[in-house]
């Protein structure tokens, strides 16, 4: 007798670990969930749109692909690039190199380059990423911004995770140069702000204070919604290139893109003055860049179905999750709150087992530079440390979150959400009657 598709793909899924409980339990959640994913498709394919049209206005050209060595000087791939990021970000200006390492690399640099000693800094969205605490000087760090007279000042969210406008209002000064809004929610359990909702916030500041930098950590959104922070009013855009918009290609990076001149400080601070984004080479890995950006858009969606899928699944089992399974979406982090140690262990080593990278290792807490805890990390990537690829981390500390993103395909992230809820059964964390929906 002849099996047809779907017998061969359960036996497939079979071969790499999942029991036909937990398949049959992701087939039925994954069905109630076409619309939503008609929906994600949608938006992608007017970024998907918006980057062509980018990529075709600035006369991208083969000769961009090739790259420089030494100087830089005259890197015409370099320059275009950064006009491309200038036009999807509708600024003024970009700044996109290789030589930026990281996320908090690039969110320093934004920082440090329009931060003078003097001037105070201000978070109107709480507790910043656990790598700015060293950047600031919330925790005293060998060339923080308060080793160089800046000061700090933030205001948390109300209970419900809206802004408390009224101590916003308190907490500007004549020295509040610079606010950082951070859109994702970090190694928190607090919402994703919607780039609505930092452009109010945004809209609110500058009416008290209209030249106040408004800078944006935009790290794991770009490419979820059709607008970015920077149509909205953000001064300044920052983030990764191993995140969403190197599109799983890029293997390093990082980009800045705001008005001049923000960006022309940043530049001279990454380089030197007087060079500022003059000098740089790229190395030949341009086309890297230029080919994840073109495929950012499809991947970013990718993700987000398998964010949206890890929180169906895990809330019908109990367990808390933001966002939660029907909540609109604003970047493609899923949070997990799992309660234990053991829950937040036995789920990174599902992650890592579905790597295509590494499957073979197993993940375990560790002291990561920048963090005050053990954390936990996940991650069989193409590129070290890529987070748009399927990847889970979190710190092991109450309330024992994890936090799930990227899968460079839909199937992967979908495959890898399964392997997790298979990993917690095998280590009885959860028991089997879990798995039935009500």
């Amino acid at each position: 007798m002849e099996m047809n598709k779907t017998d061969i793909t359960d036996i497939l899924y079979a071969s790499l670990g999942i029991s036909p409980q937990v398949l049959a339990y992701g087939e039925r959640i994954t069905e109630g969930l076409k619309d939503r994913f008609h929906q994600i498709d949608c938006t992608a394919e007017y970024n998907q749109l918006k980057v062509i049209k980018a990529m075709q206005e600035a006369r991208v050209s083969e000769a961009c692909l090739l790259g420089t060595t030494g100087y830089g000087y005259n890197d015409l791939g370099r320059d275009t690039l950064e006009e491309v990021y200038a036009k999807i970000f509708h600024t003024e200006d970009a700044l996109v190199r290789p030589q930026i390492t990281c996320g908090t690399h690039a969110l320093a640099l934004a920082l440090m380059s329009n931060l003078r000693p003097g001037d105070e800094l201000l978070s109107p969205v709480g507790k910043p990423y656990d790598t700015l605490e060293e950047v600031i000087g919330i925790r005293p760090s060998r060339g923080s911004l308060a080793e160089y007279g800046v000061t700090y000042r933030q205001v948390d969210l109300l209970p419900d995770g809206t802004f408390d406008y009224e101590n916003i209002r308190k907490a500007l000064n004549e020295r509040t140069r610079l606010v950082t809004i951070q859109r994702s929610k970090g190694y928190q359990t607090r919402p994703t702000l919607s780039v609505e909702k930092i452009g109010e916030l945004i809209s609110f500041i500058k009416g008290i204070k209209p030249d106040i930098i408004c800078m944006v950590d935009n790290c794991y959104g770009e490419f979820v919604e059709k607008t970015e922070p920077s149509d909205v009013g953000a001064d300044m855009v920052v983030g990764s290139l191993i995140k969403n918009p190197g599109g799983g290609l890029a293997p390093t990076g990082g980009y800045i893109a705001g008005r001049k001149e923000c960006i022309e400080n940043a530049a001279c601070r990454l380089t030197s003055p007087g060079l500022a984004k003059e000098v740089g080479a790229s190395l030949g890995i341009l086309s890297s860049f230029y080919q994840g950006l073109f495929l950012a858009p499809t991947v970013t969606a990718g993700a987000l179905k398998g964010a949206i899928f890890a929180a169906n699944c895990y809330e019908r089992l109990g367990f808390a999750v933001i966002p939660d399974g029907k909540e609109t979406r604003h970047d493609i982090i899923q949070a997990v709150t799992l309660g234990s140690p053991e829950g937040v262990i036995a789920f990174c080593k599902g992650i890592q087992a579905a790597a295509p990278v590494d499957s073979f290792v197993t993940p375990e807490p560790w002291d990561m530079p920048g963090y005050d805890s053990q954390v936990i990390m996940a991650a069989g990537a193409f590129v070290s440390g890529s987070s748009i690829e399927l990847s889970a981390d979190g710190p092991i500390k109450p309330p024992y979150a994890v936090y799930f993103q990227g899968g460079l395909t839909w199937f992967h992230a979908k495959y890898g959400i399964m392997k997790s809820i298979q990993q917690l059964l095998d280590d009885r964390v959860i028991s089997p009657d879990r798995l039935k929906i009500v």
